[in-house]
């Protein structure tokens, strides 16, 4: 629609935005709210983003569409009363124990709450205390700070149709919940914290593991190891105030060894190997035309997924491992050997920016003898608050460089952290593998009808087409799966990262985690990529020399062993539990 809009007396001009509030923000006014979020359908049900037209009507700006001519105002008396009230309200309801609340300093009710000067709260409460869901290893719930925005349920729903929580009851007994009011873990979640990752409070948050890692580095017995996801670098600025997608590489390696950590590694390296052994598993299939579409593996959610929602398509899964589990293998099994250490003096821990990550270390077919191989799984956010916890100053540390050998990678493992990255490492392997060629862009176009999906062609030298297809955000894959069961899209190899964007978008990176950040994230990505002189995971020489001295060949039976694992059938939580 065309035309103006009056705002605050400043004339705006409608350029296609569907509601008041984007017109608004466009003129510099930051209206607030907490139900609103751009990726996510309307709710309205905050009602702070209200304003006041010329005619003294009331109305919430983030529902209403805009039209020529219309006249509004943000911040009357009558407003600025009303926005202070709700706020007193939710407050009466809300568990104010702020100071031991994992979102402090990021919460948006507390923030609102400074900036409205709501000094008193004059409702009583007429809540009773809810228990706290901490069943699932990822994600903690809490009720008692659900400020029923609903912006986690529209999340899980639109986003991942996923559907683990929902709104239950009416009125003031309003509440959000999984079915039969189970816990987390007892559900079909896939672990993927993008709830998370839109929640303005603390009613959800990361699963901490942080106090396990402080009593490890004070164990002079302990051996402590970290090992740190490429979508890390580009996110951990932002807990120092820096830009999103700022290359943080060198002085978050430094702060990790001030920290205490006994040597400080880079998750790349295994990425690389991941590269090996992905690239060398599709072309067996490539060539045996068998369990095609071969399907990524690295993302722990998407492989719950498969496992709950899409059984039959285990076999076309890849076996490998996810760099993390594969890091975590080579470390205990060669690393463990090359120093002559035990197993119980070796702590492994690793940052990524995905709390099902967490899930994934727990998973028994990673584990051997009754022990994980991953000890503790901390996020980007967490990393921040270790570092933030141990005074230093990140601002003025200088840069550091990863340990060898597990922290030399190219530039095609660096792209793992964003959505196309894995199906590009792949690409640039197998075509030199295939034509000695070294190539480094895939150029990848959206795919009409079908959001968060790209495709990309390579040609082999007998002019077989290989066909990629690339996609992220649960919502978005289920739509790719089903459209390729019905023979509407074909594909040789798909890339999936449950979350939007990729790894750069997952639960665990720091807040806001938006359309915005995922995109800057991305783009430090694709220059650090650039930035390496090596770009091609088969030119790893240390990763050569790991084949040479002890894997021999990719996809060998010890490679196997130690490289891949297997998947299995999980029943969908449909029924209420059995007292």
């Amino acid at each position: 629609m065309n035309g103006y809009i009056t705002v605050d007396n400043q004339k705006v001009k409608i350029e296609g935005e569907k509601n008041l509030l984007e017109l608004v923000r466009k003129t510099g006014i930051d209206l607030p709210t907490f139900c609103y979020h751009s990726e996510l359908s309307i709710y309205g049900a905050c009602r702070l983003c209200v304003v006041e037209t010329d005619k003294g009507q009331v109305i919430s700006s983030c529902s209403t569409p805009p039209s020529d001519g219309m006249v509004i105002k943000t911040n009357t008396p009558r407003l600025l009363r009303i926005r202070k009230m709700m706020l007193q309200l939710l407050l009466a309801n809300h568990d104010r124990e702020c100071t031991s609340c994992a979102k402090s300093g990021i919460c948006i009710l507390q923030n609102l709450s400074h900036r409205f000067d709501v000094d008193e709260i004059p409702f009583e409460t007429n809540k009773t205390k809810k228990r706290i869901d901490t069943s699932s290893i990822s994600v903690k719930r809490d009720e008692n700070k659900c400020i029923l925005c609903g912006d986690c349920v529209r999340t899980c729903a639109e986003i991942q149709s996923v559907g683990a929580i929902s709104f239950a009851n009416r009125g003031a007994k309003t509440r959000v919940m999984s079915a039969f009011d189970r816990g987390l873990a007892e559900t079909d979640c896939i672990n993927c914290g993008q709830c998370i990752a839109v929640c303005p409070t603390g009613a959800l948050t990361t699963v901490s593991q942080v106090d396990a890692i402080w009593e490890a580095l004070q164990d002079p017995e302990k051996h402590v190891v970290i090992s740190v996801a490429p979508a890390v670098r580009v996110a951990i600025g932002e807990e120092f105030g820096h830009e999103p997608g700022s290359i943080e590489t060198g002085k978050m390696v430094a702060a990790i060894r001030k920290i205490g950590f006994d040597e400080v590694f880079d998750t790349c390296y295994a990425a690389d190997v991941t590269t090996w052994e992905e690239t060398a598993e599709f072309v067996t299939r490539l060539k045996n035309q068998e369990n095609l579409p071969h399907f990524t593996s690295c993302c722990p959610a998407w492989v719950k997924a498969c496992e709950t929602y899409y059984p039959h398509l285990l076999n076309n899964l890849s076996t490998c491992r996810s760099p993390q589990a594969m890091d975590a293998s080579l470390l205990v099994h060669h690393y463990v050997e090359e120093l002559g250490m035990k197993r119980e003096n070796l702590v492994i821990v690793s940052v990524m920016p995905c709390v099902a990550k967490k899930f994934e270390a727990h998973r028994p077919e990673l584990s051997r003898h009754g022990q994980q191989d991953v000890d503790v799984v901390i996020t980007t956010s967490e990393l921040g608050r270790m570092i933030k916890a141990a005074g230093i100053v990140f601002d003025e540390l200088n840069e550091e460089s990863f340990d060898i050998p597990y922290g030399f990678a190219t530039g095609s493992a660096v792209i793992y952290g964003m959505t196309g990255g894995v199906a590009t490492a792949v690409v640039r392997e197998a075509r030199y593998l295939l034509t000695s060629e070294r190539i480094n862009e895939l150029p990848m176009e959206p795919v009409d009808g079908y959001p968060g999906l790209f495709a990309a062609e390579m040609v082999l030298p007998d002019g077989t087409p290989v066909r990629l297809g690339i996609v992220s955000g649960m919502g978005n894959i289920k739509n790719v799966i089903a459209a390729i069961e019905s023979k509407e899209l074909a594909f040789d190899i798909v890339e999936v990262m449950a979350c939007p964007g990729g790894c750069i978008g997952g639960g665990g990176q720091p807040f806001p985690n938006e359309t915005y950040q995922r995109e800057k994230r991305t783009s430090g990505l694709v220059i650090g990529d650039k930035r390496q002189q090596i770009r091609i995971a088969h030119d790893n020489i240390l990763v050569c020399e790991l084949y040479d001295r002890w894997l021999k060949e990719t996809n060998s039976d010890v490679a196997h062993e130690y490289l891949h694992t297997h998947y299995h059938k999980r029943n969908r939580e449909t029924e209420p539990a059995k007292s």
